[in-house]
């Protein structure tokens, strides 16, 4: 059966379908000997698709990890001379994953990894709102007001923010944490939502994506999600 050609390329576990996309703009993937353009179809059973000249095998079967992301850690699969990758850390993963969305270069915690391109799309799609939540130490005491403004969704350069949900949890002398839970995924956002009602970001870790624990996992452990984790993922965002 014929589909797009980011979609069996998702299928087969090589990127999420908007990575894919950008592939084959890239002109790296070619269908029966010509170079592919975006929308065409294929047909995996039939056709002769190649990825950089090498000719695609079987999907492997669907993987879903986990891991914690440390401090300093730059998420991509590319390598990196200066700082360290994602990829540095998945060695002994004898399968091809890919992290689903991002965490900066300073933050840590919790990031899904997965060679299901179906998978990563859903939770990565505004429009399914998947929960995401963040312990964060900040630069002094978050006022009523100002979690309210946070709740209520703040006016950012790239548009107004979703409503949150934010809590404290506990402070310092001169510091505080709180706990936050957005629902979209714009770059960089909490920071930028913190810094707009007067306190700077100190440390970021994300520590649950829909209900999923990072649980006691050390910084740079990788687990498998169990069955009941994917199922409580899927649930609720492939459809």
């Amino acid at each position: 059966m014929e589909e797009r050609l980011q979609k069996i390329l998702a299928k087969i576990g090589i990127a999420s379908r908007r990575a894919a996309e950008e592939i084959i703009l890239e002109g790296r993937v070619t269908v029966n000997g010509k170079v592919a353009t975006l929308g065409m179809k294929a047909d995996p059973s039939k056709d002769h698709i190649k990825l950089d000249g090498k000719l695609l095998t079987k999907p492997e079967p669907k993987v879903y990890l986990m891991i914690n992301k440390p401090r300093g850690v730059i998420t991509t699969l590319s390598e990196s001379e200066e700082r360290p990758t994602i990829k540095d850390f998945l060695k002994k993963i004898k399968y091809r994953v890919f992290p689903v969305g991002r965490l900066d270069y300073d933050s840590e915690g919790l990031l899904l990894l997965t060679n299901d391109g179906d998978f990563a799309h859903a939770i990565l799609h505004p429009s399914k709102k998947i929960p995401k939540t963040y312990h964060v130490k900040i630069k002094g005491v978050l006022e009523d007001d100002e979690i309210e403004k946070l709740r209520k969704g703040v006016k950012l350069q790239d548009g107004m923010t979703q409503p949150s949900k934010v809590k404290k949890l506990w402070k310092t002398e001169e510091n505080s944490w709180i706990e936050i839970t957005i629902y979209e995924g714009r770059k960089r956002q909490i920071r930028r939502m913190l810094e707009k009602v007067g306190h700077p970001v100190l440390k970021l870790k994300r520590v649950r994506i829909n209900g999923i624990e990072i649980g006691n996992l050390a910084p740079g452990e990788i687990r498998y999600l169990t069955p009941e984790e994917v199922g409580k993922i899927k649930k609720e965002v492939v459809h």
